[in-house]
């Protein structure tokens, strides 16, 4: 059972992995640029729930609602401020230490505004646990909700991305920016539109991580923003489908690890088989070969 009981947690872990790996896969598939600033954005959303449940007394639902609203614009703001300067350059290294940049100022504005004390998170998500096999396996509650909340996120990602007009016009700047652009594609509220949807996630996966572990610090984001880069590259970075499979896997490697072999190197050995995976399919386990021509 406990076997069982591993897997329920590392499906959870997983799932909220996958929900933050979607935001990294959609912005790199759109405007090949790797936001690591993504999961600062996450500790962001949880700071705003925190504040205004506790601070200003509103209700668990507006303030995540705000807290999506709140992430959504400052992914906006950081695509126009950061990252659409450098969409020409003519290098990426740019983009990517402007990225670094923009995590270490979230994360010491963070520290200015809240301190670096880890704070409790209040409880939000308030499902009734599930029991199962006559007492020997409880679900929790907010583990029914994050994996329910990772599917018809993906599924509804998947349908807009498919069949609305936006979701095409990401399509076509995904396949070729120049061409979309002649054919009438606003490319650069496209992408910004791509930010504010992954940055609108972020908001989600904060308050489903800090529900699960409930303490927050301005470093909260980090480390889970990493680990779901890893599962977007895992699964196929720039695919959907890819992004929340290689999260479910890494969060069950995870805990699998820690269970079965050390709490210590339980990390190490999720980049470990990342770079198993990329030796044998560098694409990751749903992309696709690409090839341009020169």
């Amino acid at each position: 059972m406990s076997f069982i009981s591993y897997l329920k947690d590392g499906i959870s872990l997983g799932s909220i992995y996958a929900i933050i790996a979607l935001g990294y896969t959609m912005v790199y598939g759109i405007a090949k640029m790797l936001n690591f600033a993504h999961g600062d954005v996450i500790m962001v959303g949880a700071y705003v729930i925190l504040t205004c449940i506790t601070r200003g007394g509103m209700s668990p639902v507006l303030a995540v609602i705000l807290s999506v609203v709140v992430c959504t614009v400052l992914g906006v703001v950081i695509e126009k401020v950061a990252y659409s300067p450098l969409r020409k350059a003519s290098s990426n290294l740019a983009v990517l230490i402007t990225a670094i940049g923009v995590s270490y100022l979230l994360q010491n504005l963070a520290l200015l505004i809240f301190g670096a004390d880890a704070k409790s998170f209040v409880s939000v998500v308030k499902v009734p646990s599930v029991s199962l096999f006559g007492g020997q396996l409880m679900i929790k509650g907010i583990t029914i909700v994050t994996i329910l909340a990772c599917i018809v996120i993906m599924v509804g990602l998947s349908f807009f991305v498919k069949k609305t007009k936006p979701g095409r016009a990401m399509q076509a700047v995904s396949e070729d920016r120049d061409a979309a652009q002649l054919m009438g594609v606003n490319v650069n509220a496209t992408i910004s539109l791509t930010f504010a949807i992954g940055s609108g996630l972020a908001a989600i996966a904060g308050l489903l991580l800090c529900q699960t572990y409930p303490t927050l610090t301005p470093y909260t984001g980090a480390m889970p923003g990493i680990k779901a880069f890893v599962a977007a590259v895992f699964g196929g970075i720039g695919s959907i489908p890819g992004a929340m499979v290689g999260g479910i896997l890494l969060g069950i490697l995870e805990i699998f690890g820690k269970a079965y072999i050390s709490s210590q190197v339980a990390d190490a050995i999720v980049f470990a088989v990342l770079i198993v995976v990329l030796l044998v399919k560098p694409t990751g386990l749903f992309g696709k070969n690409i090839q341009e021509k020169v």
